[in-house]
């Protein structure tokens, strides 16, 4: 009898050593999408990651860690690890593997502080604001503003402030005028405005053509299983369609 209960015993260990280790889901601070508040993680996309992986019914653990060192765990060849909210850059498919559209963000939008808008209302178009050297462009560093903004970014003339911050805190560095103008996500911009009342020196500027919104997508390490972002894909396809319905 002994004997039967060692195996038993062995058996169960083996089950359990057997059982998939939760995967990693970093996400950043970055409201209304994902975000901390009293201590509670909130926000669109952190509520519908949790809703994807649990039907998904692949294990995870949230961590909220800055854009960084989300990237820097990427590069590095952190295992089972993912992270939510990317756009998708050819480069980081040498590091990263997407998962399906995750999230369709509504264009840009631009931000201004009221000392600089006489000079910014010149411009009219986003190619024109672009070329001018006299202006100071706050840029979050770290993060991608998306292939074709980013490319014109890449070519601007402007002075550029580039700081590791979130982009609540370069709006207020651009409040502060450290910045003349930033572009900020149209919903980042709206929970921004509806949270503080004291933005009353910021202007928001429409341009017609800035790019159009992005996707963005979950992003897993190359070790994680074809058949986990399977699983994921049709997770988010169900979830999605559903949100669709009347």
């Amino acid at each position: 009898m002994d004997k039967y209960l060692l195996l038993i015993v062995l058996l169960s260990c083996q089950i359990a050593g057997a059982a998939p280790a939760p995967l990693t889901v970093a996400w950043r601070n970055k409201p209304p999408l994902q975000y901390l508040e009293n201590g509670e993680e909130k926000g669109l996309l952190l509520e519908r990651a949790r809703r994807v992986f649990a039907e998904a019914n692949v294990p995870v653990r949230f961590v909220e860690e800055p854009a960084k060192r989300i990237w820097a765990n990427f590069s590095g060849g952190t295992a089972n690890y993912c992270s939510i909210g990317w756009y998708h850059l050819a480069e980081r498919e040498k590091i990263a593997q997407y998962s399906a559209v995750f999230h369709t963000d509504p264009p840009h939008t631009v931000l201004l502080n009221i000392a600089a808008q006489a000079r910014i209302a010149q411009h009219k178009s986003l190619l024109s604001l672009l070329a001018d050297p006299s202006l100071t462009l706050g840029l979050v560093d770290n993060v991608s503003y998306g292939p074709e903004l980013d490319a014109l970014i890449g070519q601007a003339r402007n002075h550029i402030e580039r700081d590791a911050v979130a982009p609540m805190v370069m709006a207020r560095m651009v409040q502060a005028r450290r910045a003349d103008y930033m572009f900020i996500d149209t919903d980042d911009w709206t929970y921004l405005h509806g949270k503080n009342g004291n933005m009353r020196e910021i202007v928001e500027l429409r341009l017609s053509d800035m790019p159009k919104g992005l996707n963005r997508y979950i992003v897993c390490s190359k070790d994680v299983a074809p058949a986990t972002m399977r699983s994921i894909n049709a997770a988010l396809a169900r979830i999605l369609a559903a949100a669709k319905q009347p």
